[in-house]
């Protein structure tokens, strides 16, 4: 029987074709509409019509060509931006936006990481945060307001059930509004893990306390990283003041390594620090900033209080 088939060419092709084909099928095709090749995670949630609309003009301005939205699940990365990337994070993304390259910093982790304040200046003048910075200014977002009929389109194409009430909210938000929306969003279906923090001790005391070359490294420090949300002055902008005695929106001052903890690992909404309940909006300097530089910090830190 093998030696008649094989001089038919015509019946063999067909046969072989056949093989490969349900082979094909049974191998990539089929698994494709399984549900475990679509998973979601359990805490992912739809798009919002106000961050979907964001969403749309994330992809209008090009952001995608300059940050990407996927973190690897390499050692570096992980430091860098927070937990790797999931499958089930992407169920709702139509497109996905992954991007290919990082001009900018990758943006998968960015959600909750900063409060809406923080976005809104960034959005208007990068400068103001990264004086190196070469993302363009997009202030005029602010001016520009949402169309709920063309909002309503975009999502009728990709089959986003949203109510009349829903689309009609839109109206009166602008666009700066919507991109914050969408950014705040991004990451959020995986929580949060603790970032390195140098360990330091609640009570520990700081070794550089009142040292001139550790207050002046501080000072930098504090000018690069620090100001934009806490003020130059340190008396308070986005961030809350640091120069007065209340920490953590409560009056009395907190200890050298509860300080230590705030700058290293920042604040999530919840978190008890000196007994303190934070409503998070301070990201971690952990991985950014080595110990003797964070204790550094608290130095000059300590050294503006009160002045």
């Amino acid at each position: 029987m093998a030696g008649t088939i094989y001089r038919k060419p015509l019946i063999f092709t067909i046969v072989a074709t056949l093989a490969v084909l349900s082979g094909s099928v049974a191998v990539v095709f089929y698994p494709m509409f399984t549900p475990q090749m679509h998973p979601k995670l359990a805490s992912l949630k739809p798009f919002t019509a106000l961050q979907l609309a964001g969403r749309d003009i994330y992809q209008r301005e090009g952001c995608f060509y300059c940050h990407t939205q996927t973190v690897r699940p390499l050692r570096t990365e992980v430091l860098r931006y927070g937990e790797y990337s999931k499958a089930g994070e992407f169920a709702y993304d139509y497109p996905f936006l992954w991007g290919s390259k990082r001009t900018g910093p990758d943006l998968a982790r960015i959600g909750g990481k900063y409060p809406d304040a923080w976005h809104l200046r960034h959005f208007e003048n990068p400068k103001i945060f990264f004086d190196q910075s070469n993302m363009p200014s997009y202030k005029f977002l602010k001016d520009n307001l949402l169309d709920p009929g063309e909002a309503e389109a975009h999502m009728q194409a990709l089959a986003f059930p949203y109510t009349p009430e829903e689309i009609k909210a839109l109206s009166g938000k602008t666009e700066m509004e919507a991109l914050v929306a969408y950014v705040q969003v991004l990451g959020t279906a995986v929580p949060r893990k603790a970032m390195p923090t140098g360990a330091a001790q609640a009570e520990e005391k700081n070794p550089l306390d009142g040292n001139p070359r550790a207050i002046a490294e501080g000072q930098g420090l504090y000018a690069a990283q620090c100001a934009p949300c806490h003020g130059a002055d340190g008396k308070g902008g986005i961030g809350p003041s640091v120069v007065d005695k209340i920490w953590i929106y409560q009056e009395g001052d907190i200890s050298d390594g509860s300080l230590f903890q705030i700058i290293a690992a920042g604040t999530q909404p919840g978190m008890e620090i000196a007994g303190r309940k934070a409503k998070g909006g301070m990201p971690p300097f952990g991985t950014q900033v080595d110990r003797d530089k964070t204790w550094s910090l608290v130095a000059y830190i300590r050294s503006i209080q009160g002045k």
